[in-house]
Order: C-alpha cells, then structure tokens, then sequence
C-alpha cells in the first residue's frame, strides 16, 4: 500500500523555490492556528473534531507534536507510519488525528477506549448551554499489565500524591537491577504525577504522570495516565461518584450528517476476541444494526474494498466509506485543515515545556512494554501506577 504522509506528494512546499532578485517574492499562504482538539460540542453525529495537517519543525519530535497538538504517541505515529519519531524532518507533513469517532457507550461520565488510548468526559448538561464531550489522551497498561474493562466510579481525588510502590512492582523493579524506596513523596519523581483520581476498584487510578512522553502508549502497571495539564483540567471538572465506562473498540463507526466514517486502530497486542478486525464483522454491523439512530445501511452503498483497507492498515484517522461520496484513503489526507505549527487555540499545554525524555529513555519505554509476557487477565489486584 502507497503511504503518502511525510512525503508531501500532494500539497505545493511552503518553502518558495529559488529566485531571481528581479522576481517577486511570493506572498505566505495564510495558514490559521489549529482549532482545539480536547473540547467539542455534541451534536446529533458521532464524530467530533477536524482532521488536520501541519509542517514539521526543524527540532520536532513526534512526542513534542503529540503533545502540542494533545494526541497521543501511537495515534500519531498511526496516522505517519513512515515518520522517523525522532526525525521527522524539517518542513514534512505530519497528519494530526484530532477527529474522533466517539466510542459506541453512554454519553454520560467517563469512558475510556483502551484501544484508541483515550478519554472521553461526558459533562452533565447544564440548561442553556451546549452538551459538550471532553477528550485526551492516555497511557495504559503494558502487556502483562492490562487494564481492566467495566464499569466502575470515582470515589476519590488527590492532590500532590504519596506514591507506596506495590510489592509486585517493587519486585518487577528489582528483577531490573532497579531498587524501589518503599513510599515515593509528591515531586518530580512521582510516577502519579501531582493529581490522581481513586476508583472503585481499589487497585487502579486515573492520574497524571512525571514521564508525559509515555502517554498515548502502553506504558503503566494497569492504571490510566494523562498528560499533567490534562489531568490538571479533569481534577477541577469531575465530581466524585463520577461513573467510569472502560470499553475496548478498535474499530468504530460514526456518523457525520450522511456520511459514514470508519476509525480504524490495531488491536491491543494481547486483544484475543476473534472477528474484531473482521470484514465480516463490520459487515453485520454495518448492515444488520442500527447506527446512532440511522437504519441499517444498504450494503451496495458501502466500498467495503476501502473498509478492507483501513482494516487491515489502521491508520487512526476517521474515512468515509460510502460509496456515493467516492472518497479514499487519498482524499481524506489531502483534504485535511492545514494549520500552523503552533499551539491550537486554548491548548492545555504550556508551550516550551520540555517532554522530559531523551531518545534513550524514549527507546527504553517502547522496548520494554513489547518485551513482557502476554497475559490474557487483567493486571494483578497490587499493581498501582
């Protein structure tokens, strides 16, 4: 399959070719800040959000964009699967997956998509003012450390936390050659970060995290991880006794007026439901369920060619697969908002706040959640970051 993103095939460079003095020089595109990528208003569609494109800067990582731009590392790195994380190079595109089909639960509270790695704050709705839905991204467990799924609450909120290592993963550490103190005070060494968020299941949290870098991976013992900024936010917005919805869906399906988006995302490694990246599947779905309120589609109106495609090659960026709008893979890049590399209108982050990881520690991360064992049960009652 042709990948076209980081290549800039498609759009004219920004940077003007060569000239003569006599030339005129010619006039900067007029490019707009992004819009904000973690506040919506809720409409009758499933889809919030634009997909957007920007330039790579000459000192840009992937991580430093996903953070900008409030995405996580492997949306991103789906949506530019030939971008060098550390390199992607001066002037290149980058697609911004910041389009989300909305995940197929209640619009109310919070609910996680543990496959997209991401959260969604469904506000109560206050008379006079639009329902809106929040979203961020996150870090979850590794592999041999899954996070659960179910339905569960928010029974208590933190500040500045204390963290006390579990045995279990006091132990994981030590294996490593890494002694672990027995209580971690609130500071920068505090893999909780400065606020965290207590279930009812007593052995999981929502909290922030002193390594952002791994948000949007699966990079904990089983907890959820948000960005310091993002959980900053949600500490001051989400009531205790908040309900927390953990669902699984790689594959999603939304409407947006009359058209109907596929999002595609890989299934978690150890995701061993037969038929969830199925044609088959999506299929039935498509054709024999009600979506959102719209009747079941005809199956002669689908370009399940286009939906094979997304299935088998994810790439975390919502695609209309009717037929009738003649759209591909193609066409949705090209036609993504084009936008300045700068922090989107009322961004969270505070700009030029380092990522706090060198390529090294970044390397360490990636290598060690893919070398655990697989487990098919969720992690373990102590484990606790």
């Amino acid at each position: 399959m042709l990948l076209l993103v980081g290549c800039a095939p498609f759009r004219p460079s920004l940077v003007p070719a060569p000239h003569n003095e006599s030339d005129s020089v010619p006039a900067a595109p007029s490019i707009p800040k992004a819009a904000a990528s973690h506040q919506f208003v809720l409409t009758q569609d499933t889809v919030v959000g634009v997909l957007q494109m920007t330039w790579a800067g000459a000192d840009d990582t992937l991580p430093d964009i996903a953070r900008r731009f409030n995405v996580g590392f492997d949306e991103l790195t789906l949506a530019n699967p030939t971008m060098d994380p550390w390199s992607p190079g001066l002037g290149h595109e980058v697609i911004l997956p910041t389009q989300f089909v909305l995940p197929d639960a209640p619009h109310e509270g919070v609910v996680i998509n543990v496959a997209t790695m991401r959260l969604f704050y469904y506000p109560k709705h206050v008379a006079g003012s639009p329902p809106i839905v929040i979203t961020h991204p996150i870090g979850i467990g590794r592999v041999g450390w899954r996070t659960p799924e179910g339905l569960t609450r928010i029974t208590a909120r933190e500040k500045d936390p204390v963290w006390i290592p579990p045995v279990s993963v006091r132990r994981e550490h030590l294996e490593d050659g890494e002694r672990l103190p027995a209580r971690v005070p609130a500071g920068p060494d505090n893999p909780l970060g400065n606020r965290l968020f207590r279930l009812s299941w007593p052995s999981y949290l929502i909290h922030g995290t002193n390594k952002p870098y791994g948000v949007g991976m699966r990079s904990s013992h089983g907890c959820v991880r948000l960005y310091p900024e993002d959980i900053e936010r949600l500490y001051e917005l989400v009531p205790i006794g908040t309900t927390v919805r953990i669902v699984n869906q790689p594959i999603l399906l939304g409407w947006q007026g009359d058209t109907l988006l596929l999002q595609a995302y890989d299934a978690l490694e150890d995701d061993h439901r037969k038929g969830v990246q199925d044609l088959s599947a999506l299929r039935k779905k498509i054709t024999h369920a009600a979506l959102s309120g719209h009747p079941p589609v005809d199956a002669q109106i689908v370009d399940w060619g286009l939906a094979q495609t997304l299935l088998q090659a994810p790439r975390a960026v919502p695609v209309d697969i009717l037929k009738k709008d003649q759209a591909t893979l193609l066409t949705t890049l090209s036609s993504a908002h084009q936008v300045l590399n700068t922090l989107p209108v009322g961004a969270t982050w505070v700009q030029g706040e380092a990522s706090g990881a060198d390529e090294k520690q970044y390397q360490e991360m990636l290598d060690d959640r893919e070398a655990l064992p697989v487990s098919t049960g969720a992690a373990s009652p102590a484990r606790k970051h």
